[in-house]
């Protein structure tokens, strides 16, 4: 037993009983087979290019540095399952878990115009794998291949991403070049590490001025360019759909179980994730299943509680493909597979809401915010007949009234994509106030929440919650529900019930 003292890092390896001698680290490096053949370009690779193209154009003679992130701690020396920022994705279409750590640089052309067919020299930055006869190979528990596999060389990613590569210990000089005359931006809230080598690097340069707004207005130029999807993205994210579709089956198939279980919103939740590990990368966020007046808290997650026969049992969900883009959808079904006269009353007036809103993207010259304006007007008429309103439907309308707000207090729509709130960082102008364009995919997804203890509402209608989400693609023709395939009538929800339940 040895007496010497540990620092708290050099305790994380008590656990590890690695092999030092020089005889095992010859052997290990011996007789291995052939690596496997090299990759193929990846699908989205035309794509990517034509992303950083428009976004270098925006940013002539300036270095932008777009870094995928890193592991995030879990517990002790455990970590999350890594997904890089939606940014980096977007740019250099990696995926899955793809290369946590990795930095892509846009390096700026000399006597590059707006006009020219390349602004910048796109460079991608990693730890490429090491030789078998190294000793990182079975000794580093974050790059070597006996923990995490075999990973990309050097040539199998520059293949696969159509981008040139070069190691991540040449970052810090690469982007030290020049730095005096050559601006400099990172994405910001992506990679503390690399953010605070950027930071460093500038003073070392005498550059004293706070980059804090031009890093921001890299975030938010990405954000705008992802506001239109092209080709590539439309068809992910129908792919996305699908799988959600398939999840929500899974659901309705795993309904007669969770009516037996104490904790059926757990059932129905594993259903869902289940597929979606299945047949894709995962969820898109975390599943909200919410059986009877768990529908009224918006953000219900912890899915612990039964499902009654008799309950509502509102469902929001999305599946995120092995490309990260995302379907994001929400039904609301009755558990015993039928509704009951009020439950449907509920819900036609948010199918009606969701209608009269999918008429307003149909429809040219249409403002994003114009959506969420059809869907209140819906909201408010009812509310009035209803009797819920101490104002008229015109009146609560207003805006200094509101009135029916207190029945859906959220927004009607959010743009979809690599995230499921998509755009969330563009100007106000580019998202709530711009015109509806093609390539735009976002969500209606109206919904009313009376919650069992609001006083205000007559009570046959407390504990019910509903709503229904799609999602929408604006075309050159108008705009196409991209999730009709998915039953949303009340009749066609208990059609797709019993279906499923023979």
């Amino acid at each position: 037993m040895t007496s010497e003292k540990q620092t708290l890092e050099e305790r994380a390896s008590n656990r590890s009983q690695r092999p030092q001698s020089d005889v095992f680290k010859k052997f290990i490096g011996e007789d291995w087979g052939p690596r496997p053949p090299a990759p193929k370009r990846n699908e989205s690779a035309d794509y990517t290019a034509v992303r950083r193209v428009t976004l270098g154009r925006q940013f002539l003679g300036e270095r932008l540095v777009i870094p995928a992130g890193n592991l995030k701690i879990r517990v002790n020396d455990t970590d999350y399952r890594f997904r890089a920022h939606s940014s980096f994705i977007y740019l250099t279409g990696l995926s899955g878990e793809d290369e946590p750590g990795a930095v892509l640089v846009l390096h700026p052309l000399p006597n590059a115009t707006s006009s020219s067919a390349e602004t910048h020299e796109s460079v991608f930055y990693f730890h490429p794998r090491a030789s078998r006869a190294s000793e990182e190979f079975y000794a580093d528990s974050r790059h070597g291949e006996f923990w995490v596999g075999a990973r990309a060389s050097a040539a199998d990613m520059e293949i696969a991403t159509g981008i040139k590569v070069a190691h991540i210990d040449s970052l810090r000089t690469d982007l030290a070049a020049n730095l005096g005359t050559v601006p400099i931006r990172v994405l910001a809230n992506s990679d503390p590490e690399i953010e605070a080598l950027v930071a460093e690097l500038r003073s070392q340069a005498g550059l004293t001025t706070d980059a804090t707004e031009a890093n921001a207005e890299l975030v938010q130029a990405l954000a705008e360019q992802r506001l239109i999807k092209d080709e590539y993205e439309i068809s992910q994210t129908y792919t996305a759909i699908e799988a959600t579709f398939a999840g929500f089956n899974r659901v309705l198939e795993a309904m007669p179980r969770a009516l037996q279980h104490r904790r059926g919103e757990r059932v129905l939740e594993g259903a869902f994730v289940a597929n979606a590990r299945e047949e894709g990368n995962g969820v898109a966020f975390e599943t909200i299943v919410a059986a009877g007046n768990n529908a009224n808290t918006l953000h219900w997650i912890a899915n612990d509680s039964p499902v009654n026969d008799g309950d509502l049992v509102l469902i929001d969900a999305g599946v995120e493909v092995d490309s990260l883009y995302n379907g994001d959808i929400t039904r609301t079904f009755p558990a015993s597979g039928t509704f009951s006269e009020t439950q449907r009353e509920v819900y036609d007036v948010v199918l009606e809401a969701a209608e009269a809103t999918y008429a307003v993207a149909r429809t040219p010259g249409s403002r994003f915010k114009d959506l969420h304006a059809a869907a209140m007007e819906v909201f408010a008429k009812h509310l009035a007949n209803w009797g819920m309103l101490p104002v008229s439907a015109e009146e609560s309308l207003k805006p200094e009234n509101q009135y029916h707000r207190r029945w859906m207090p959220h927004g009607t729509s959010h743009h979809l994509g690599l995230d499921v709130h998509d755009g969330a960082q563009a100007r106000r102008e580019r998202y709530q106030d711009a015109v509806l364009e093609p390539g735009m995919i976002f969500t209606i997804e109206p919904g009313l929440y009376f919650r069992a203890d609001d006083l205000k509402i007559p009570e046959r209608f407390r504990g019910i919650g509903v709503r229904i989400e799609d999602n929408i693609l604006i075309t050159t023709d108008g705009a196409v529900r991209m999730s009709e395939q998915i039953p949303r009538t009340a009749d066609d929800v208990e059609a797709w019930m019993a279906r499923l339940a023979q």
